[in-house]
């Protein structure tokens, strides 16, 4: 009776190998589902586009570009320049070859002035059209920063997707060496397998534990690359979504024509060609006159600390007046001459002009007192400035060289970069195919050994062996099939623009 219940243990095994191995292989090839928090593609980009560190810095190169345009306009429109200032000097004479200047009264005082200048050239034109340049060529950066970005997070994004598709197939390998260790057991228990045979098993049941662990830890961690792509901090439970989008098919002429139109970096180099051009211009306008405008206006107000001192001084002055006055027309009528002893005795200092030095000292510190304005025009012609105008020019048209050889230079490396990538994707797609012809193979080769070995005609090193071979195929299937994406996007990175 014990034999039919050890036929009964192997047969149970066997069933159980043959329903786990089926569908665990065919599990393999269906992608996984997503579920919880999906991250799609396109949300990953989306994302990036608001986030990522590297693109907000080339963004703000943006403000900058603006800041010279408006500083080249400006160089059309005067500069107007104001100042305001006040002093203190003590009432003190200051004496110059032994005459004294100055009043002896301490005084305050302020003063305000106006002034607008404006400078026309040819060289200021050029050099506003080259600014300008200059700000097309930094949209045409922010454009390929945008576009390297977009390229870092879609290889990113299925460096994830191809670890948690290998992370899939290392679970589904482990089901498999997991019963393959159960049947041994179950061999060796009926008596038509050996101990040898249970170990292999348990080694490659616990390799195969090892190399699921450190797979799903791969996954996680491409996950965490990715977030870190994006530029933001990672969101657990998160799931990508495997179902990418199909590559079109395309033509590498189009594809060409489109790259030298679309791409960014071409772009750039081209619009910093054009600045350079307008640089060479802007110095050749050396040899041209340039008109200079000039208008000021300022005024001024002071105040005498010791205002008591001022009407002292004019009430002597005042009497002083009066007593020459009555001197002079005395000795008149002393020479009987028609005199006016009567108006001498009108010259007084009286209350009013007082009140008008108080009154006088009131107007600081904003009462001004306006000097006479000024308004000039000039017209300047440089006629040698030891030879730095030549300097400049020839500088310049290094420079426009420079610019025309990195312009023609990055549009032989886009027409080799899409090239490349375009053949790379064709090579990528043909390689698919042949994987998944090998995938066939291997897949076949399994169940027919799995089959041999049920029935006893092969030992579990050639099963393991044909698990190995199959496992070798399917990942070979995955990276070929996650390098077609990478070609894709390789492509899309050289063009500079979305293909899909």
């Amino acid at each position: 009776m014990r034999l039919p219940v050890r036929f009964h243990v192997l047969a149970l095994a066997i069933g159980c190998l043959a329903g786990v191995m089926t569908p665990a292989v065919a599990h393999a090839q269906a992608p996984a589902t997503a579920q919880g928090n999906v991250l799609t593609l396109a949300d990953a980009l989306t994302l990036a586009r608001r986030s990522n560190p590297t693109l907000a810095n080339s963004v703000n190169a943006r403000r900058n570009a603006a800041a010279n345009v408006r500083a080249a306009n400006g160089a059309f429109l005067p500069s107007v320049n104001t100042s305001f200032g006040g002093g203190y000097r003590e009432g003190r004479q200051t004496f110059f070859q032994g005459q004294g200047f100055g009043s002896t009264n301490d005084q305050l005082s302020t003063d305000a002035s106006a002034s607008a200048n404006l400078n026309l050239s040819l060289g200021a034109l050029n050099d506003r059209r080259a600014v300008k340049a200059e700000q097309e060529a930094t949209e045409s950066d922010i454009a390929a920063a945008e576009v390297a970005v977009r390229n870092n997070v879609i290889n990113q994004y299925l460096t994830a997707l191809q670890a948690q598709a290998n992370a899939v197939l290392q679970d589904t390998l482990l089901v498999t060496t997991t019963a393959q260790l159960q049947l041994a057991r179950a061999r060796l228990q009926v008596g038509s397998g050996t101990q040898l045979d249970v170990q292999r098993a348990e080694v490659a049941d616990g390799q195969q534990r090892v190399a699921q662990l450190r797979a799903r830890n791969t996954a996680q961690v491409e996950v965490v690359r990715l977030f870190q792509q994006i530029g933001i901090d990672p969101v657990p439970g998160t799931t990508l979504d495997p179902n990418l989008p199909a590559t079109p098919s395309l033509e590498l002429p189009s594809v060409l024509d489109m790259a030298k139109r679309a791409n960014p970096t071409l772009g750039a180099l081209k619009m910093r060609e054009e600045s350079a051009r307008r640089q060479l211009t802007s110095a050749k306008s050396g040899y041209y006159p340039s008109l200079g405008l000039q208008a000021g206006v300022s005024a001024f107000t002071n105040r005498f600390l010791n205002t008591n001192t001022l009407i002292t001084t004019a009430r002597n002055s005042a009497a002083s007046q009066r007593a020459g006055c009555i001197r002079s027309e005395e000795v008149r009528a002393r020479l009987q001459l028609a005199n006016n002893l009567a108006a001498c005795e009108n010259i007084a200092f009286t209350p009013a002009q007082e009140q008008s030095i108080r009154d006088a000292q009131g107007q600081y510190p904003f009462d001004f007192t306006r000097n006479p304005y000024s308004v000039s025009a000039s017209l300047s012609l440089p006629l040698f400035n030891g030879f730095r105008r030549e300097q400049q020019i020839e500088q310049a048209q290094v420079q426009r060289r420079n610019a025309e050889n990195n312009t023609r230079g990055q549009e032989l490396r886009v027409t080799a970069d899409v090239t490349a990538a375009y053949l790379q994707l064709n090579t990528a797609q043909q390689t698919v195919a042949l994987q998944e012809q090998n995938v066939r193979t291997a897949r076949t080769a399994l169940s027919l050994a799995q089959e041999r070995y049920r029935v006893g005609a092969i030992n579990l090193v050639e099963l393991v062996q044909a698990r190995g071979d199959f496992e070798r195929a399917e990942t070979d299937r995955i990276t070929a099939v996650y390098d077609v994406q990478r070609a894709f996007a390789a492509l899309e990175n050289a063009v500079g623009r979305p293909l899909r």
